[in-house]
Protein backbone atom coordinates (compact mmCIF):
# COMPACT_ATOMS: atom_id res chain seq x y z
CA UNK A 1 0.00 0.00 0.00
CA UNK A 2 1.48 3.40 -1.00
CA UNK A 3 1.14 6.21 1.37
CA UNK A 4 1.51 9.47 0.87
CA UNK A 5 4.90 11.05 1.55
CA UNK A 6 7.02 8.00 -0.38
CA UNK A 7 8.61 9.82 -3.36
CA UNK A 8 7.37 8.78 -7.25
CA UNK A 9 8.97 8.73 -10.77
CA UNK A 10 7.83 9.85 -13.89
CA UNK A 11 8.87 7.64 -16.84
CA UNK A 12 11.56 10.14 -17.40
CA UNK A 13 13.37 10.08 -14.33
CA UNK A 14 11.84 13.19 -12.95
CA UNK A 15 11.64 12.37 -8.97
CA UNK A 16 8.09 13.65 -7.21
CA UNK A 17 9.10 13.92 -3.48
CA UNK A 18 5.63 12.79 -2.60
CA UNK A 19 2.66 11.53 -4.20
CA UNK A 20 0.82 15.14 -3.08
CA UNK A 21 0.23 17.04 -6.45
CA UNK A 22 -1.07 20.67 -6.56
CA UNK A 23 -3.54 20.49 -9.40
CA UNK A 24 -3.98 23.56 -11.47
CA UNK A 25 -6.89 25.90 -10.31
CA UNK A 26 -7.96 29.12 -11.61
CA UNK A 27 -6.97 32.17 -9.58
CA UNK A 28 -7.54 35.12 -12.06
CA UNK A 29 -5.17 36.83 -10.37
CA UNK A 30 -2.86 38.02 -13.00
CA UNK A 31 -2.06 40.87 -14.74
CA UNK A 32 -3.89 41.90 -17.72
CA UNK A 33 -0.68 41.77 -20.35
CA UNK A 34 -0.56 38.23 -19.07
CA UNK A 35 2.14 38.79 -16.73
CA UNK A 36 2.35 36.63 -13.17
CA UNK A 37 1.69 38.38 -10.35
CA UNK A 38 2.92 38.92 -7.27
CA UNK A 39 -0.31 37.04 -5.42
CA UNK A 40 -0.19 34.56 -7.87
CA UNK A 41 3.43 33.83 -6.73
CA UNK A 42 2.99 33.59 -3.51
CA UNK A 43 -0.23 31.57 -3.86
CA UNK A 44 1.52 28.87 -5.29
CA UNK A 45 4.94 29.29 -3.03
CA UNK A 46 2.97 29.16 -0.15
CA UNK A 47 1.87 25.22 -1.26
CA UNK A 48 4.85 24.57 -2.33
CA UNK A 49 5.97 25.20 1.17
CA UNK A 50 3.29 23.34 2.62
CA UNK A 51 4.92 20.18 1.22
CA UNK A 52 3.22 19.43 -2.04
CA UNK A 53 5.27 17.39 -3.90
CA UNK A 54 4.56 19.15 -7.22
CA UNK A 55 2.82 22.39 -8.08
CA UNK A 56 1.07 22.69 -11.10
CA UNK A 57 0.15 26.95 -12.02
CA UNK A 58 -3.12 27.61 -12.94
CA UNK A 59 -4.06 27.44 -16.70
CA UNK A 60 -1.64 29.58 -18.69
CA UNK A 61 -2.64 30.28 -22.53
CA UNK A 62 -0.22 29.63 -25.31
CA UNK A 63 -1.93 32.34 -27.82
CA UNK A 64 -3.31 35.80 -27.12
CA UNK A 65 -6.47 34.48 -28.78
CA UNK A 66 -6.59 31.64 -26.16
CA UNK A 67 -7.31 33.39 -23.17
CA UNK A 68 -9.99 31.96 -21.42
CA UNK A 69 -10.96 34.68 -18.53
CA UNK A 70 -9.60 37.54 -16.49
CA UNK A 71 -6.46 37.40 -14.48
CA UNK A 72 -5.06 34.56 -16.46
CA UNK A 73 -1.78 34.52 -16.76
CA UNK A 74 0.23 33.78 -20.13
CA UNK A 75 2.66 32.22 -21.91
CA UNK A 76 2.63 33.23 -25.57
CA UNK A 77 5.62 35.74 -25.34
CA UNK A 78 9.02 36.53 -24.41
CA UNK A 79 8.09 39.62 -21.40
CA UNK A 80 6.54 36.64 -19.58
CA UNK A 81 9.97 34.63 -19.07
CA UNK A 82 10.58 37.11 -15.94
CA UNK A 83 7.71 36.62 -14.27
CA UNK A 84 8.08 32.64 -14.68
CA UNK A 85 11.97 32.59 -14.31
CA UNK A 86 11.18 34.06 -10.55
CA UNK A 87 8.39 32.12 -9.40
CA UNK A 88 10.40 28.85 -10.79
CA UNK A 89 13.30 29.85 -8.90
CA UNK A 90 11.13 30.66 -5.67
CA UNK A 91 9.50 27.55 -5.83
CA UNK A 92 12.91 25.56 -6.03
CA UNK A 93 13.94 26.81 -2.82
CA UNK A 94 11.35 24.18 -1.26
CA UNK A 95 11.31 20.15 -2.35
CA UNK A 96 8.75 20.66 -4.77
CA UNK A 97 8.78 20.00 -8.26
CA UNK A 98 7.12 22.32 -10.49
CA UNK A 99 4.76 22.65 -14.02
CA UNK A 100 3.20 25.12 -15.62
CA UNK A 101 -0.02 24.07 -17.34
CA UNK A 102 -0.87 25.28 -20.74
CA UNK A 103 -3.74 25.63 -22.86
CA UNK A 104 -5.64 27.78 -25.05
CA UNK A 105 -9.72 27.64 -24.48
CA UNK A 106 -10.58 27.52 -28.12
CA UNK A 107 -14.46 27.76 -27.99
CA UNK A 108 -14.13 28.84 -24.32
CA UNK A 109 -11.89 32.05 -24.98
CA UNK A 110 -14.93 34.63 -25.33
CA UNK A 111 -14.68 37.46 -27.84
CA UNK A 112 -15.53 39.54 -25.20
CA UNK A 113 -11.56 39.26 -23.73
CA UNK A 114 -9.76 38.63 -27.04
CA UNK A 115 -11.80 40.70 -29.28
CA UNK A 116 -11.89 37.67 -31.72
CA UNK A 117 -14.13 35.23 -32.69
CA UNK A 118 -13.90 32.13 -30.34
CA UNK A 119 -12.20 29.64 -32.64
CA UNK A 120 -12.44 25.13 -32.30
CA UNK A 121 -12.01 22.12 -34.64
CA UNK A 122 -15.57 22.54 -35.75
CA UNK A 123 -18.20 25.40 -35.79
CA UNK A 124 -19.81 24.67 -32.55
CA UNK A 125 -22.69 26.79 -30.64
CA UNK A 126 -21.32 28.03 -27.77
CA UNK A 127 -24.22 30.29 -26.30
CA UNK A 128 -26.86 32.79 -27.30
CA UNK A 129 -24.92 35.27 -26.20
CA UNK A 130 -21.15 33.99 -28.19
CA UNK A 131 -22.72 32.28 -31.37
CA UNK A 132 -20.93 29.88 -32.13
CA UNK A 133 -17.10 29.04 -32.55
CA UNK A 134 -15.09 29.24 -36.15
CA UNK A 135 -13.37 26.09 -37.33
CA UNK A 136 -9.87 26.41 -37.13
CA UNK A 137 -8.31 26.50 -41.06
CA UNK A 138 -5.15 24.13 -41.37
CA UNK A 139 -2.69 27.01 -41.00
CA UNK A 140 -4.40 28.61 -37.95
CA UNK A 141 -3.95 24.83 -36.25
CA UNK A 142 -0.29 24.88 -37.27
CA UNK A 143 0.64 28.14 -35.57
CA UNK A 144 -1.47 26.96 -32.87
CA UNK A 145 0.90 23.60 -32.49
CA UNK A 146 3.69 25.98 -32.66
CA UNK A 147 2.67 28.12 -30.04
CA UNK A 148 2.33 25.08 -27.69
CA UNK A 149 5.79 24.15 -29.15
CA UNK A 150 7.45 27.67 -27.96
CA UNK A 151 5.13 28.58 -24.85
CA UNK A 152 7.10 24.81 -23.83
CA UNK A 153 10.50 25.57 -24.12
CA UNK A 154 9.41 29.33 -22.39
CA UNK A 155 9.11 27.05 -19.87
CA UNK A 156 11.73 25.12 -19.45
CA UNK A 157 14.14 28.20 -20.39
CA UNK A 158 12.44 29.86 -17.36
CA UNK A 159 13.61 26.87 -14.89
CA UNK A 160 10.09 24.62 -14.56
CA UNK A 161 10.69 20.69 -13.93
CA UNK A 162 7.78 20.21 -16.67
CA UNK A 163 4.82 21.08 -18.58
CA UNK A 164 1.04 19.94 -17.96
CA UNK A 165 -0.97 20.06 -21.43
CA UNK A 166 -4.46 21.00 -20.70
CA UNK A 167 -6.41 18.35 -22.59
CA UNK A 168 -9.18 18.03 -19.76
CA UNK A 169 -12.22 19.68 -18.79
CA UNK A 170 -13.41 21.13 -22.49
CA UNK A 171 -10.78 23.68 -24.19
CA UNK A 172 -9.35 23.25 -26.98
CA UNK A 173 -7.01 20.10 -26.81
CA UNK A 174 -10.20 18.35 -25.71
CA UNK A 175 -12.69 20.17 -28.17
CA UNK A 176 -10.51 18.55 -30.83
CA UNK A 177 -10.10 14.67 -29.11
CA UNK A 178 -14.26 15.06 -28.74
CA UNK A 179 -16.32 13.69 -31.38
CA UNK A 180 -19.01 16.18 -31.00
CA UNK A 181 -16.88 18.99 -30.98
CA UNK A 182 -14.64 17.87 -33.81
CA UNK A 183 -16.70 17.04 -36.99
CA UNK A 184 -13.40 18.04 -39.34
CA UNK A 185 -12.82 15.59 -42.28
CA UNK A 186 -9.32 16.82 -42.75
CA UNK A 187 -5.76 15.14 -41.36
CA UNK A 188 -7.18 16.38 -37.74
CA UNK A 189 -10.72 14.73 -37.48
CA UNK A 190 -12.14 11.62 -38.12
CA UNK A 191 -11.78 8.56 -35.99
CA UNK A 192 -10.03 8.92 -32.46
CA UNK A 193 -6.66 8.26 -33.39
CA UNK A 194 -7.35 11.41 -36.19
CA UNK A 195 -9.01 13.79 -33.78
CA UNK A 196 -5.73 12.95 -31.90
CA UNK A 197 -3.72 14.21 -34.20
CA UNK A 198 -3.89 17.95 -32.95
CA UNK A 199 -2.61 16.50 -29.32
CA UNK A 200 -0.11 14.15 -30.61
CA UNK A 201 1.89 17.19 -33.10
CA UNK A 202 1.89 19.18 -29.85
CA UNK A 203 3.81 16.65 -27.72
CA UNK A 204 6.34 15.51 -30.73
CA UNK A 205 6.73 19.00 -31.22
CA UNK A 206 7.78 19.85 -27.72
CA UNK A 207 9.83 16.54 -27.44
CA UNK A 208 11.72 18.18 -29.80
CA UNK A 209 13.17 21.29 -28.42
CA UNK A 210 13.07 20.49 -24.81
CA UNK A 211 15.45 17.86 -23.15
CA UNK A 212 14.53 14.51 -21.92
CA UNK A 213 14.74 15.75 -18.06
CA UNK A 214 12.00 18.14 -18.87
CA UNK A 215 8.90 16.52 -18.28
CA UNK A 216 5.38 16.19 -20.19
CA UNK A 217 2.35 15.47 -18.05
CA UNK A 218 -1.13 15.05 -20.09
CA UNK A 219 -4.15 15.82 -18.25
CA UNK A 220 -7.48 14.48 -19.52
CA UNK A 221 -11.25 14.10 -18.64
CA UNK A 222 -12.41 10.54 -18.82
CA UNK A 223 -15.96 10.92 -20.11
CA UNK A 224 -17.27 14.56 -21.09
CA UNK A 225 -20.99 13.75 -22.65
CA UNK A 226 -21.03 17.80 -23.62
CA UNK A 227 -17.72 17.06 -26.31
CA UNK A 228 -18.42 13.50 -26.95
CA UNK A 229 -15.66 11.20 -25.41
CA UNK A 230 -16.62 8.34 -24.19
CA UNK A 231 -14.30 5.41 -21.23
CA UNK A 232 -13.20 3.42 -24.61
CA UNK A 233 -12.00 6.68 -26.55
CA UNK A 234 -10.20 7.36 -23.55
CA UNK A 235 -8.81 4.24 -23.56
CA UNK A 236 -7.67 4.68 -27.53
CA UNK A 237 -6.22 8.01 -26.80
CA UNK A 238 -3.88 6.80 -23.71
CA UNK A 239 -3.07 4.04 -25.61
CA UNK A 240 -1.38 6.37 -28.10
CA UNK A 241 -0.07 8.48 -25.72
CA UNK A 242 1.63 5.56 -23.70
CA UNK A 243 3.78 5.32 -27.25
CA UNK A 244 4.60 9.19 -27.51
CA UNK A 245 7.36 10.62 -25.32
CA UNK A 246 5.23 11.83 -22.39
CA UNK A 247 6.26 11.16 -18.18
CA UNK A 248 2.45 11.27 -16.77
CA UNK A 249 -1.05 11.36 -17.67
CA UNK A 250 -3.19 13.27 -15.28
CA UNK A 251 -6.93 11.88 -15.09
CA UNK A 252 -8.98 14.61 -13.81
CA UNK A 253 -12.72 13.17 -12.79
CA UNK A 254 -15.17 15.33 -11.56
CA UNK A 255 -15.65 12.58 -8.58
CA UNK A 256 -13.24 10.11 -8.42
CA UNK A 257 -15.43 7.92 -5.88
CA UNK A 258 -18.20 7.55 -8.46
CA UNK A 259 -19.04 3.77 -9.33
CA UNK A 260 -19.32 2.95 -13.00
CA UNK A 261 -22.05 0.35 -14.26
CA UNK A 262 -19.11 -2.41 -13.89
CA UNK A 263 -18.86 -1.43 -9.95
CA UNK A 264 -15.39 0.11 -10.48
CA UNK A 265 -14.01 3.70 -10.43
CA UNK A 266 -12.45 5.32 -13.32
CA UNK A 267 -9.29 5.36 -11.57
CA UNK A 268 -9.31 2.03 -10.81
CA UNK A 269 -10.19 0.88 -14.09
CA UNK A 270 -7.28 2.91 -16.10
CA UNK A 271 -4.93 2.05 -13.42
CA UNK A 272 -5.55 -1.16 -13.51
CA UNK A 273 -4.77 -1.17 -17.02
CA UNK A 274 -1.86 1.72 -17.61
CA UNK A 275 -0.70 2.49 -14.74
CA UNK A 276 2.28 -0.19 -15.29
CA UNK A 277 2.80 1.40 -18.25
CA UNK A 278 2.76 4.94 -17.17
CA UNK A 279 2.42 7.07 -13.99
CA UNK A 280 -1.11 8.45 -13.43
CA UNK A 281 -2.51 11.35 -10.98
CA UNK A 282 -6.03 11.19 -10.31
CA UNK A 283 -7.63 14.28 -8.87
CA UNK A 284 -11.31 14.93 -8.11
CA UNK A 285 -13.51 15.70 -4.64
CA UNK A 286 -10.80 14.55 -3.03
CA UNK A 287 -10.29 16.13 1.02
CA UNK A 288 -9.15 13.79 3.58
CA UNK A 289 -6.28 11.40 4.14
CA UNK A 290 -8.55 9.23 3.75
CA UNK A 291 -9.64 10.09 0.50
CA UNK A 292 -6.30 10.52 -0.68
CA UNK A 293 -5.76 6.86 0.52
CA UNK A 294 -8.75 5.49 -1.67
CA UNK A 295 -7.14 6.99 -4.82
CA UNK A 296 -3.87 5.63 -3.97
CA UNK A 297 -5.47 2.11 -3.21
CA UNK A 298 -7.35 2.25 -6.55
CA UNK A 299 -3.66 2.23 -8.01
CA UNK A 300 -2.66 5.82 -8.79
CA UNK A 301 0.56 6.84 -8.10
CA UNK A 302 -0.29 10.44 -6.97
CA UNK A 303 -3.43 12.61 -5.53
CA UNK A 304 -4.32 15.64 -6.86
CA UNK A 305 -6.42 18.02 -5.05
CA UNK A 306 -7.05 21.92 -5.84
CA UNK A 307 -9.73 23.07 -3.41
CA UNK A 308 -8.78 21.67 -0.52
CA UNK A 309 -5.47 23.53 -0.97
CA UNK A 310 -7.32 26.96 -0.92
CA UNK A 311 -8.19 26.80 3.37
CA UNK A 312 -5.00 24.21 3.68
CA UNK A 313 -1.78 25.17 1.43
CA UNK A 314 -0.30 22.19 4.12
CA UNK A 315 -2.68 20.10 3.20
CA UNK A 316 0.22 17.42 1.59
CA UNK A 317 1.90 17.78 5.02
CA UNK A 318 -1.08 17.51 7.24
CA UNK A 319 -1.99 13.99 5.52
Amino acid sequence: MSSMDESWQMRNGLLIPNRGVLAAMTNKQSHADGTLSDEEKRFLIRRAKGGFGLITTAASHVQESGQGWEGEFGVWGNHHLPGLSSLATQLKQYNSKSFVQIFHGGMRAPSSITGQQPSSASENFISENQGYSKAMEEHEIEDTISCFINAAKRCEDAGFDGIELHGAHGYLIAQFLGSNTNRRTDQFGGDVEQRCAFLLRIIRGIRKVVSEEFAIMVRLSPVSDEIGTTLEDTKQVIELLIKEKIDALHISCWDVFEKQNNGQTITKELCSIYSESIPIVSTGSVWSAEDAQFVLDQGAQAVGVARVALPYPDWASMV
